[in-house]
């Protein structure tokens, strides 16, 4: 866009207000907790929340973070590129990976009761060199996230307010560092669940206005003749009929692999992903990340049928900011369809709720990285090899070093990153070719005793020098010279993702079974310690077994939690199985291979199914979790209310895992407990 539609007044105001005003919130919220219900921020409480958390919070919190600046802004790119087809690929071929994972997150939580990150349970089996290398591909994961975040939120503030692309990358992160310091990742948890619900708004709210409310739009079938039109106009090279509104697409298809492979690397390799199964109350892992999945499909596959066909159907209209020419392949690239089109469609009102997505998705995702590179340098760089015997504080300190410093690391590099012109669908196309060597041999280690030490340690590699290869050899000999362009073709990445992921399937048996296969009995998993958080405990003056996450359990308790799990494995085997077939085959696979092309009729439904899948997710990640916490929450605004008044002072009352569900929790607490005021 030549002239920005806002001025740079409201993007600072957006980026750095915004920003504050969520940390001011979740600082507040942090104390809150503390006063009212003993939530002490021990090293536990930051990198865990307790292990606590109930299924709502989970699937809003795994919604948030996997929507990324690139769910909104590259899938609205696809969708502008090949159709209708796009969307669906995008959403379908990222949800499964979600789903998927729910089997690990059981099976983590079966046999490391107590780890803090998936890198530890790697080190309990393999020991310090295996545990090594994969510290290097989950780093290498969180900066790829956190790069994309960056590159792709700044370059929207920068098209959408003209502020410095460079002083966006170091602005956006300012807010989530503060809360994220203060809060841990329970404050993650309270920021995704609001930053989901403000997306699941604006996003209806763009649905409504395409397809129902704008003077040039305004109805499906409007919609329906405009892609006609432009389908006529620059027909689609590799879809039915160089139809915008079919599935069967050569490049789509292409994208597709891509997206699937790459997002496997960006679940299985990052900690976040297991930190939030972690912090997940055992119980509440499986429906968590199962209800996160299907929620979060409608949210790519509605803004980006939206959106992306919005901009297509308003190119050959003066509306249009690039009217009369396309939009620039660049631009496309840079994510900058979703802010075009909403411009388009509503002016300076659509800049204001594109820049508001934008900072949302980024800063929520954000959180998540943080929280995942803090918890690997505090327990598996620190704690593991520098000072074992760390105390509680020493953890927390650390933790804290390190959200500063892998902020401002991230940001200096997505500036770079910026001026070297490589855009966020450029590093997203590349994920999957430099982590997704490590996804099989991380999943092995929870799944499969026979996996030997050398499988384990030497795949990842092996696999990245292979992907490496057939990338930039099939680059080399399609562009004849190495660049940004040629590199980036979707048949170099096809090649370099597609070895990444299927590499260490003949790596892995041989390896195991030329040197022989290890029989693992799972114990030393199990060995995993908590952190040593008696200091904080002790200078807090509170009872540790009111703390929540520092409560012991039962020999009994433990043993009931264990049956639930496996239970909850056997279900999440079944249910990944049956949602898998269902998204990449029985759905999609008969239009793919028909060649339909939509009638009106059939767009009509294919946008009502969306708007309505739409709704769903809203209840299921804005009103549950509401509904979950009730107790909690009525009981903590009383006892603030209480307090104000100055009718009682918080000294007991406690709402915990233990007694939460009784009638009168305030009084199966004993009085032992002295608050420091």
């Amino acid at each position: 866009m030549a002239n920005p539609p806002l001025s740079q007044g409201v993007g600072y105001g957006i980026v750095i207000g915004l920003g504050f005003a969520f940390a001011f919130a979740m600082i507040l919220t942090t104390f809150v907790l503390k006063r009212y219900n003993y939530e002490l921020q021990t090293s536990e409480m930051f990198s865990t929340a307790g292990r606590t958390v109930k299924s709502g919070l989970v699937a809003s919190a795994v919604v948030s973070s996997w929507t990324w600046a690139a769910t909104l802004l590259q899938s609205s790119g696809v969708a502008y590129s090949y159709g209708v087809s796009g969307p669906f690929w995008y959403a379908s071929g990222a949800t499964v990976q979600i789903i998927l994972f729910a089997t690990i997150a059981i099976e983590l939580k079966r046999r490391a009761p107590n780890a803090h990150t998936f890198l530890e349970v790697i080190r309990a089996r393999y020991g310090a060199v295996t545990h090594c290398v994969f510290m290097v591909f989950g780093l290498f994961t969180n900066i790829l996230v956190t790069s994309m975040l960056l590159t792709g939120g700044s370059a929207v503030v920068t098209s959408l307010t003209g502020v410095p692309t460079a002083a966006a990358c170091f602005l956006l992160p300012i807010g989530v560092v503060l809360y994220t310091m203060f809060g841990g990742i329970k404050a993650t948890f309270l920021t995704d669940y609001a930053h989901t619900v403000v997306i699941l708004a604006i996003l209806l709210m763009f649905a409504f206005v395409t397809y129902a409310t704008n003077e040039t739009l305004g109805s499906p079938s409007k919609v329906f003749d405009l892609l006609v039109k432009a389908a006529k106009a620059h027909p689609v090279e590799g879809n039915a009929g160089g139809s915008y509104l079919t599935m069967r697409s050569k490049e789509g298809a292409i994208f597709f692999v891509i997206n699937i492979v790459g997002n496997f690397g960006t679940v299985f390799c990052d900690n976040g992903y297991y930190n939030k199964a972690i912090a997940a109350s055992p119980v509440d892992a499986l429906p968590g990340y199962i209800m996160g999945g299907l929620s979060w499909f409608a949210i790519p596959w509605l803004a980006a049928t939206t959106m992306g066909l919005a901009a297509l159907a308003l190119e050959g209209n003066p509306v249009f900011p690039s009217y009369p020419n396309r939009m620039a392949p660049a631009d496309v690239s840079a994510g900058l369809v979703l802010p075009t089109a909403a411009v388009a469609m509503m002016g300076k009102g659509g800049a204001v709720a594109t820049l508001l997505l934008v900072f949302m998705a980024v800063t929520s995702a954000m959180s998540a990285e943080l929280i995942a590179v803090s918890s690997i340098f505090t327990y598996d760089f620190y704690k593991t090899y520098i000072n074992p015997s760390a105390s509680g504080k020493q953890l927390i300190n650390m933790s804290h070093v390190m959200v500063v410093g892998f902020a401002v690391a991230m940001a200096a590099w997505s500036t770079g990153l910026y001026y070297i012109g490589i855009s966020m669908g450029y590093l997203y196309l590349l994920m999957g070719v430099i982590i997704s060597s490590a996804v099989l041999p991380a999943t092995l280690t929870l799944m499969w005793s026979k996996q030997n030490w050398w499988a384990a340690t030497l795949t990842p590699p092996l696999g990245f020098a292979c992907s490496l290869i057939a990338w930039l050899v099939t680059a080399k000999k399609q562009g004849g010279a190495l660049t940004v362009a040629t590199t980036g073709a979707n048949n170099p990445m096809l090649a370099g993702n597609v070895v990444a992921l299927l590499s260490p399937l003949i790596f892995i048996p041989i390896l195991t079974y030329a040197l022989g296969p290890q029989n693992y009995d799972w114990v030393s998993m199990k060995a995993i310690r908590k952190g040593d958080d008696h200091d904080l405990v002790a200078a807090a003056h509170l009872d540790p077994e009111q703390i929540p996450g520092e409560r012991r359990h039962s020999i009994v308790e433990e043993e009931e939690e264990q049956a639930k799990l496996l239970k909850a494995s056997k279900i999440a085997r079944w249910m990944t199985v049956g949602m898998t077939l269902a998204l990449l085959v029985l759905w999609p696979m008969p239009m793919y291979g028909s060649g339909y092309v939509f009638s009106k009729k059939f767009f009509t439904g294919w946008v009502v199914v969306g708007i309505l899948w739409m709704f769903c997710s809203a209840f299921c990640v804005g009103l549950y979790p509401l509904w979950e916490g009730r107790k909690t929450s009525i009981h903590t605004l009383k006892a603030i209310f209480l307090d104000i008044t100055g009718q009682k002072k918080p000294s007991k009352g406690l709402v915990t895992e233990a007694t939460e569900g009784t009638d009168t929790p305030s009084e199966k607490v004993t009085e032992k407990v002295h608050v420091k005021e």
